[in-house]
């Protein structure tokens, strides 16, 4: 976190019980309602970065969309700057001063188009520009910012390498001068030489300009290199938020430790005396969540009250919270 965010420590993203149910066909005139994300909630504070961690299909990708407004939320609130986001002038200035790095550089950017204009088209859409020679001076700017060279900006996307590639998706989301960015897994397909690159140019660009952002990813050491403070969801919801370093030391819900102990360890001695937690099981579907707490079915210590009632998110110590009933 930046000096001038810890000094003023106010909170720029609140997100209130964000629910995002997709209708899906199951037969002639029949639907079925997919949670993917199914009472969620969270703050961001200005220049903090938030994880957010758990298996594929749990639903991160479906929150960072959502209170972007990219899918439209079923119910709950998104607060941006203390404004209430609804469609509207409220949805356009959050369109303006918050982005998103997508999952996929290969088919996040347009083959067809320079990299020249892909970088301003935020510039364009949101009349950021007054004239050509400005515009440029933004794009070759943008370009330098993430480590590229201006003379890159006449070239196609085809030629470049995937590192490459999610640098130019970084200063295309840089380009309206956002405050928060939503970071959707943006190193798990490239190289892990590349990866690092990546990752050490998204913190000197929030440590330059004061950015917040929502970290997806399902590599918790990755996670706990770049994040304040880190969310691990299972089936839609939250089951612990814990500030990095204490999540790491002093993880509680069954479901965090089991993902804590598939982190490769790179000492042999401590890796071959490490317990690997191992889950039985598979994950439920979001079209046919268990009754009670969603983990139960894959939890070794789960007894009759976790069959009744879903546990809610609580504080278990200061800044920790974790949702069980066995703790």
């Amino acid at each position: 976190m930046t000096e001038t965010a810890q000094a003023n420590n106010k909170i720029l993203l609140d997100v209130r019980d964000l629910k995002q149910h997709f209708p899906i066909a199951t037969g002639f005139f029949k639907t079925s309602m997919l949670k993917a994300v199914d009472g969620v909630s969270f703050s961001i504070r200005a220049g903090e970065t938030l994880g957010l961690v758990g298996e594929s299909g749990c639903g991160k990708t479906t929150v960072g969309r959502s209170l972007l407004y990219l899918y439209t939320p079923t119910s709950g609130e998104v607060v941006f700057d203390g404004a209430r986001i609804a469609p509207g002038p409220t949805l356009d200035m959050l369109r303006r001063r918050a982005q998103i790095v997508f999952q996929d550089p290969y088919s996040a950017l347009n083959p067809r188009m320079t990299v020249s204009d892909i970088v301003a088209e935020p510039l364009d859409v949101h009349k950021l520009t007054s004239d050509k020679n400005e515009r440029t001076e933004r794009v070759q700017a943008l370009l330098n910012l993430v480590g590229l060279s201006s003379e890159q900006a006449t070239r196609y996307a085809h030629e470049f390498s995937g590192g490459q590639r999610q640098r130019i998706g970084i200063a295309r989301a840089l380009a309206s001068k956002p405050e928060f960015i939503v970071c959707d897994e943006p190193v798990s397909a490239l190289d892990v030489s590349i990866q690092a690159q990546v990752l050490n140019t998204l913190e000197d660009l929030q440590a330059r300009l004061g950015l917040s952002y929502l970290f997806i990813a399902h590599d918790l050491s990755v996670v706990k290199h770049i994040s304040n403070r880190i969310a691990v969801m299972y089936l839609g919801r939250i089951v612990e938020l814990a500030p990095s370093i204490e999540l790491h030391r002093h993880a509680q819900h069954p479901y965090t430790l089991s993902l804590l102990s598939a982190v490769p360890i790179p000492d042999p001695d401590r890796s071959r005396k490490a317990r690997r937690i191992i889950l039985s099981g598979d994950v439920p579907s979001p079209m046919n969540v268990p009754s009670g707490c969603s983990f139960r079915t894959r939890c070794s210590m789960a007894n009759d009250i976790c069959a009744g009632e879903a546990p809610s998110l609580r504080e278990i110590s200061p800044g920790h919270y974790a949702s069980c009933h066995l703790l």
